[in-house]
């Protein structure tokens, strides 16, 4: 009665109930208290089963205040379970942020702090009462590559569950890490690049050098005004190359950073103008 409950009816020779089952157990685990899961096996409870006439497995009842308000029959997608759940929590006015969330939030503002230490301690502690939570993977990812410790991030990314390398979170965090290792090995002495493209402004690749160590540097905002700089003269310098770092740089940050909003619109204003 207290809070939204999932009751998944199941059976063992059930197939989908195999792929099912699990999902839920970790969605609902996700949502950090929010919502309950209950699994009742219909051989072993045919009067429950007969109630709410179950005809089929896997079927899916959502409760909120003992009442049902939702369901779903037969194995679905991982995201409209996931919508499923966010239904139910709004439904049952759980509305307040879960541990996990609070966490999570703590943790990244730890991270745009610059106190990497705190925010890989944080995302540590999350992952531990949720090995396959996204944002949190990711956040590591970020966070270990913030303190210095590409390694680190490295070791994160290689052992990620195959299928979530394609989260949109997680596939923007090892974009940052594949771009710093690129930049790192690419990078110079950012004083002495300085003064080589201020002696030689229109020469393009040691200005593409100087993006590549500010980034590696994390003076990311410096890079990206360089690379402006050379799509500004010459957009099409080495085949594009200053437009698709760019791109790299975006998607490493995410396409929702306040950075890359508006280095987006600069770098269209270039292009378009």
């Amino acid at each position: 009665m207290n809070v939204p409950v999932v009751v998944d009816f199941w059976a063992t020779w059930c197939g989908p109930c195999k792929t099912l089952t699990p999902l839920l157990e970790r969605l609902v685990q996700q949502a950090g208290g929010r919502v309950r899961l209950v699994k009742i096996d219909i051989d072993k409870n045919q009067e429950l089963a007969a109630q709410l006439r179950i005809q089929s497995v896997p079927t899916v009842y959502a409760f909120v205040g003992g009442r049902p308000v939702d369901a779903f029959v037969g194995a679905q997608p991982e995201s409209k379970i996931r919508a499923f759940i966010e239904r139910l929590t709004k439904a049952g006015g759980a509305g307040a942020g879960s541990p996990i969330d609070e966490a999570l939030e703590i943790a990244q503002e730890a991270l745009t702090a610059g106190d990497a230490a705190q925010a890989v301690e944080i995302f540590a502690q999350i992952l531990q009462q949720d090995p396959r939570h996204p944002k949190a993977l990711a956040g590591m990812i970020r966070a270990r590559l913030a303190a210095g410790d590409v390694k680190g991030a490295r070791t994160v990314i290689k052992g990620l569950p195959a299928d979530l390398a394609t989260d949109t979170d997680i596939s923007s965090a090892v974009s940052a890490v594949e771009l710093m290792e690129q930049s790192q090995g690419a990078a110079g002495d950012v004083a002495k690049l300085r003064r080589r493209v201020q002696d030689a402004p229109q020469d393009h690749q040691t200005r593409f050098e100087l993006a590549n160590a500010l980034f590696a540097a994390g003076l990311t905002e410096g890079a990206i005004d360089e690379l402006l700089s050379i799509v500004r003269a010459d957009r099409t310098w080495n085949e594009d190359a200053a437009r698709k770092q760019l791109v790299r740089i975006f998607e490493a940050l995410g396409h929702t950073h306040p950075l890359t909003v508006a280095s987006r619109r600069r770098l269209s204003s270039v292009l378009f103008s």
